[in-house]
Protein backbone atom coordinates (compact mmCIF):
# COMPACT_ATOMS: atom_id res chain seq x y z
CA UNK A 1 0.00 0.00 0.00
CA UNK A 2 1.39 3.46 -1.00
CA UNK A 3 1.55 5.91 1.50
CA UNK A 4 3.30 8.84 -0.60
CA UNK A 5 2.39 11.91 -2.60
CA UNK A 6 0.16 11.58 -5.42
CA UNK A 7 -2.94 10.32 -4.70
CA UNK A 8 -6.24 11.29 -5.59
CA UNK A 9 -7.65 13.08 -2.13
CA UNK A 10 -11.23 14.05 -1.69
CA UNK A 11 -12.19 16.24 -3.67
CA UNK A 12 -11.32 14.90 -7.01
CA UNK A 13 -13.25 14.48 -9.78
CA UNK A 14 -14.58 11.45 -11.33
CA UNK A 15 -12.92 10.45 -14.99
CA UNK A 16 -15.23 8.89 -17.67
CA UNK A 17 -15.29 5.69 -17.76
CA UNK A 18 -13.41 3.91 -20.72
CA UNK A 19 -14.28 0.92 -21.95
CA UNK A 20 -10.57 -0.50 -21.26
CA UNK A 21 -10.36 0.70 -17.90
CA UNK A 22 -13.09 -0.26 -14.98
CA UNK A 23 -12.81 2.87 -12.16
CA UNK A 24 -13.83 1.58 -8.57
CA UNK A 25 -14.95 4.69 -6.96
CA UNK A 26 -18.91 3.90 -5.66
CA UNK A 27 -17.81 0.22 -5.10
CA UNK A 28 -16.92 -1.90 -2.32
CA UNK A 29 -13.63 -3.15 -2.32
CA UNK A 30 -13.62 -6.71 -0.26
CA UNK A 31 -9.96 -8.36 0.97
CA UNK A 32 -9.18 -11.97 -0.31
CA UNK A 33 -9.78 -14.13 2.89
CA UNK A 34 -6.13 -14.74 2.04
CA UNK A 35 -4.49 -11.36 2.62
CA UNK A 36 -2.49 -11.23 5.85
CA UNK A 37 -1.78 -7.40 5.47
CA UNK A 38 -2.28 -6.28 8.66
CA UNK A 39 -3.94 -3.62 8.07
CA UNK A 40 -6.43 -4.63 5.20
CA UNK A 41 -6.56 -8.47 6.38
CA UNK A 42 -10.84 -8.91 6.17
CA UNK A 43 -11.44 -5.11 5.25
CA UNK A 44 -14.46 -3.95 3.34
CA UNK A 45 -13.21 -0.46 1.66
CA UNK A 46 -15.78 2.36 0.40
CA UNK A 47 -13.71 3.51 -2.65
CA UNK A 48 -14.32 7.46 -2.83
CA UNK A 49 -12.11 8.44 -6.00
CA UNK A 50 -10.78 6.38 -8.56
CA UNK A 51 -8.45 7.32 -11.60
CA UNK A 52 -5.85 6.11 -13.65
CA UNK A 53 -3.77 7.96 -10.73
CA UNK A 54 -4.44 6.21 -8.13
CA UNK A 55 -7.61 5.61 -5.63
CA UNK A 56 -8.66 6.35 -2.04
CA UNK A 57 -10.75 4.43 0.14
CA UNK A 58 -12.70 4.42 3.60
CA UNK A 59 -12.34 1.01 5.66
CA UNK A 60 -16.07 0.23 6.92
CA UNK A 61 -15.43 -2.52 9.15
CA UNK A 62 -12.26 -1.58 11.39
CA UNK A 63 -13.57 -0.16 14.79
CA UNK A 64 -11.03 2.43 16.40
CA UNK A 65 -10.63 0.40 19.28
CA UNK A 66 -11.95 2.23 22.43
CA UNK A 67 -12.61 6.09 20.80
CA UNK A 68 -16.68 6.86 20.69
CA UNK A 69 -17.75 9.47 19.10
CA UNK A 70 -19.28 11.67 21.85
CA UNK A 71 -15.94 11.82 23.43
CA UNK A 72 -14.12 12.92 20.67
CA UNK A 73 -16.78 15.30 19.37
CA UNK A 74 -15.81 16.68 23.48
CA UNK A 75 -11.96 16.46 22.39
CA UNK A 76 -12.37 18.24 19.62
CA UNK A 77 -14.00 21.10 21.62
CA UNK A 78 -17.36 20.74 19.70
CA UNK A 79 -19.38 20.12 22.62
CA UNK A 80 -18.73 20.43 26.20
CA UNK A 81 -18.12 16.89 27.92
CA UNK A 82 -21.30 17.61 30.14
CA UNK A 83 -22.88 17.63 26.90
CA UNK A 84 -22.73 14.30 25.59
CA UNK A 85 -25.52 12.69 26.99
CA UNK A 86 -28.03 15.16 25.49
CA UNK A 87 -26.73 14.54 21.95
CA UNK A 88 -28.90 12.67 19.35
CA UNK A 89 -29.04 9.63 19.16
CA UNK A 90 -27.75 9.05 15.88
CA UNK A 91 -24.64 10.93 17.33
CA UNK A 92 -24.53 9.28 20.73
CA UNK A 93 -24.34 5.70 18.79
CA UNK A 94 -22.04 6.91 15.80
CA UNK A 95 -19.38 4.20 15.41
CA UNK A 96 -15.47 5.75 14.83
CA UNK A 97 -13.92 3.48 12.49
CA UNK A 98 -10.58 3.13 11.58
CA UNK A 99 -10.75 4.67 7.88
CA UNK A 100 -7.09 3.79 6.50
CA UNK A 101 -3.37 4.27 7.31
CA UNK A 102 -2.93 7.79 5.45
CA UNK A 103 -3.11 10.04 7.71
CA UNK A 104 -4.42 8.94 10.41
CA UNK A 105 -5.67 12.07 12.70
CA UNK A 106 -7.70 13.35 10.01
CA UNK A 107 -11.05 12.42 10.45
CA UNK A 108 -13.61 11.74 7.35
CA UNK A 109 -17.69 11.57 7.52
CA UNK A 110 -19.00 9.07 5.34
CA UNK A 111 -22.58 10.00 5.01
CA UNK A 112 -25.97 9.69 3.33
CA UNK A 113 -26.32 12.26 -0.01
CA UNK A 114 -29.22 14.13 2.21
CA UNK A 115 -26.35 16.46 3.20
CA UNK A 116 -23.90 18.82 1.82
CA UNK A 117 -21.24 21.39 2.32
CA UNK A 118 -20.81 23.55 -0.34
CA UNK A 119 -17.30 23.11 -1.76
CA UNK A 120 -16.93 20.70 1.40
CA UNK A 121 -18.83 17.89 0.13
CA UNK A 122 -17.95 15.07 -2.57
CA UNK A 123 -20.93 13.12 -3.82
CA UNK A 124 -19.68 9.97 -4.71
CA UNK A 125 -22.75 8.34 -6.16
CA UNK A 126 -26.50 9.14 -6.25
CA UNK A 127 -26.49 7.90 -2.44
CA UNK A 128 -22.90 8.25 -0.38
CA UNK A 129 -21.24 11.32 -0.25
CA UNK A 130 -17.85 12.19 1.86
CA UNK A 131 -17.03 15.26 3.99
CA UNK A 132 -13.97 16.28 6.28
CA UNK A 133 -14.94 19.08 8.05
CA UNK A 134 -15.60 19.87 11.27
CA UNK A 135 -19.05 21.48 10.15
CA UNK A 136 -20.39 18.36 9.07
CA UNK A 137 -19.60 17.02 12.86
CA UNK A 138 -20.81 20.34 14.80
CA UNK A 139 -24.23 19.22 12.13
CA UNK A 140 -24.29 15.61 13.22
CA UNK A 141 -23.94 17.25 16.80
CA UNK A 142 -27.19 19.46 16.52
CA UNK A 143 -29.26 16.99 14.78
CA UNK A 144 -29.09 18.53 11.73
CA UNK A 145 -26.60 16.56 9.85
CA UNK A 146 -26.98 13.87 7.68
CA UNK A 147 -29.51 10.97 8.14
CA UNK A 148 -26.96 8.77 7.91
CA UNK A 149 -23.06 8.84 8.99
CA UNK A 150 -19.99 6.95 10.16
CA UNK A 151 -16.91 8.70 11.07
CA UNK A 152 -13.22 7.40 10.03
CA UNK A 153 -9.83 8.56 11.19
CA UNK A 154 -7.93 7.99 8.04
CA UNK A 155 -7.52 6.75 4.63
CA UNK A 156 -7.09 4.09 2.29
CA UNK A 157 -4.45 5.12 -0.90
CA UNK A 158 -2.82 3.29 -3.53
CA UNK A 159 -0.63 5.34 -6.12
CA UNK A 160 -1.36 4.97 -9.57
CA UNK A 161 -1.87 1.23 -11.26
CA UNK A 162 -1.49 -0.07 -7.47
CA UNK A 163 -4.69 -0.85 -7.31
CA UNK A 164 -5.06 -2.67 -10.50
CA UNK A 165 -2.08 -4.83 -9.54
CA UNK A 166 -3.13 -5.61 -6.39
CA UNK A 167 -7.01 -6.63 -7.77
CA UNK A 168 -4.76 -8.77 -10.67
CA UNK A 169 -2.93 -10.41 -8.11
CA UNK A 170 -5.61 -11.59 -6.45
CA UNK A 171 -5.51 -9.46 -3.47
CA UNK A 172 -9.00 -7.63 -3.75
CA UNK A 173 -12.74 -8.63 -4.98
CA UNK A 174 -15.42 -5.70 -5.29
CA UNK A 175 -18.70 -5.42 -6.49
CA UNK A 176 -20.96 -2.48 -6.52
CA UNK A 177 -21.62 -0.33 -2.93
CA UNK A 178 -24.62 -1.13 -0.90
CA UNK A 179 -25.11 2.02 1.46
CA UNK A 180 -27.19 -0.48 4.24
CA UNK A 181 -24.22 -2.27 4.57
CA UNK A 182 -21.74 0.95 4.58
CA UNK A 183 -23.88 2.65 7.13
CA UNK A 184 -24.84 -0.53 9.55
CA UNK A 185 -24.45 -0.27 13.10
CA UNK A 186 -23.16 -4.06 12.87
CA UNK A 187 -19.81 -3.60 11.92
CA UNK A 188 -18.55 -7.06 13.09
CA UNK A 189 -20.38 -8.67 10.30
CA UNK A 190 -19.91 -6.16 7.37
CA UNK A 191 -17.24 -8.54 6.20
CA UNK A 192 -19.06 -11.80 5.35
CA UNK A 193 -22.23 -9.83 4.50
CA UNK A 194 -20.12 -8.11 1.59
CA UNK A 195 -18.75 -11.30 0.27
CA UNK A 196 -22.52 -12.49 0.61
CA UNK A 197 -23.40 -9.83 -2.07
CA UNK A 198 -21.09 -11.92 -4.51
CA UNK A 199 -22.58 -15.12 -3.78
CA UNK A 200 -19.13 -16.46 -2.04
CA UNK A 201 -18.56 -18.34 1.33
CA UNK A 202 -15.21 -17.20 2.67
CA UNK A 203 -14.36 -20.95 2.42
CA UNK A 204 -14.97 -21.04 -1.15
CA UNK A 205 -11.82 -18.83 -2.39
CA UNK A 206 -8.22 -19.48 -2.05
CA UNK A 207 -5.55 -17.59 -3.94
CA UNK A 208 -6.10 -18.99 -6.91
CA UNK A 209 -9.94 -17.64 -7.22
CA UNK A 210 -10.90 -15.69 -10.16
CA UNK A 211 -12.08 -11.71 -9.72
CA UNK A 212 -15.23 -10.64 -9.29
Amino acid sequence: MDNSDGKPKPGAGHPSVDAAQQYLYGHLLIAMPEMNNDVFQRTVIYMCAHNAGGAMGIIVNRPAGSLNFPGLLAQLKIIDKSEQIRLPPSAGTMKVLRGGPVEEQRGFVLHSSDFSIKDSTLAIDDGVSLTATLDILKAIAHGVGPRQAIFALGYAGWGAGQLENEIQHNGWLHCPADPDLIFDDNVETKYHRALQKLGIHPGMLSNEAGHA
